[in-house]
């Protein structure tokens, strides 16, 4: 399996050496190179890599709003961050695949880019949602985009019924920002909601004049499964979706 690899930094040194050092390696295949941040953007989009080696300190975005953008434009590829930055190290460990501080030995980076490679089948996808209003679309968007590519196509209505109810109680009852997750498997997919926030969504019961409150009865009627795992601070809210 050849790696296909997009590689984000500003300065043409590093991209030069880092393309170099993955074709004498072997097993891997530079498919894009960007210098800013807009250009990763609409490379990931366009290319979908297997990975992304992604310096945080380029010019025009900053580097939490670059790795959000990156994630929404290809949610499906998994990032290194490979930077001479140390701030904020821990949060962006918990969202990429590996974190490598320039000046390390070059080997370390390009093992942990075989490492997250080695296994990607662009099954799995994970998106930050913002406390927004906007959150809902986004996620339907993501959703309706993966599906697609995975061939589900009888599943994306249902799966984006589901998706805008759970982002939508995160964000008006959890009152937090969250993440989303799809699982694809052979039978469906998993959709994931994981929140801060306290309680626990319940389906309510029918009622012919509220305006409101149908929205879980809609997904347990569309469900294979579903559930609310607690841990926390976190819950998470899952959904399983068949192939019809």
């Amino acid at each position: 399996m050849t790696i296909r690899t997009l590689v984000v930094d500003d300065a043409s040194d590093i991209r030069v050496m880092l393309r170099v050092a993955l074709r004498a390696r072997g097993g891997f295949e530079v498919v894009g190179e960007a210098a800013s941040g807009a250009e990763a953007v609409s490379l990931a989009g366009s290319l979908r890599p297997d990975v992304v080696v992604l310096d945080l300190g380029l010019p025009d975005l900053t580097a939490k709003d670059l790795l959000a953008r990156i994630r929404q434009a290809s949610p499906t590829s998994r990032i290194v961050i490979f930077s001479g930055a140390d701030t904020d190290r821990d949060w962006f460990e918990q969202r990429s695949a590996g974190y490598v501080v320039k000046g390390s030995d070059l080997d370390d980076l390009i093992d942990v880019l075989a490492e997250a490679g080695a296994t990607q089948t662009h099954a799995e996808a994970a998106l930050e949602l913002p406390h927004d209003v906007i959150a809902a679309r986004q996620a339907r968007a993501v959703v309706r985009d993966l599906l697609n590519g995975w061939g589900y196509h009888d599943l994306v209505e249902d799966a984006m019924l589901v998706v805008s109810e759970l982002v939508t109680n995160a964000v008006e009852h959890a009152q937090t920002s969250c993440a989303l997750v799809v699982n694809r498997s052979g039978g469906g997919v998993r959709i994931e909601i994981h929140d801060r926030g306290t309680g626990s969504p319940d389906p309510q019961v029918p009622s012919a004049t509220a305006e409101r409150g149908r929205g879980l009865m809609i997904v347990s009627a569309l469900a294979r499964a579903w559930g609310v795992d607690s841990a926390p601070p976190t819950k998470t809210v899952w959904v399983e979706l068949a192939v019809p």
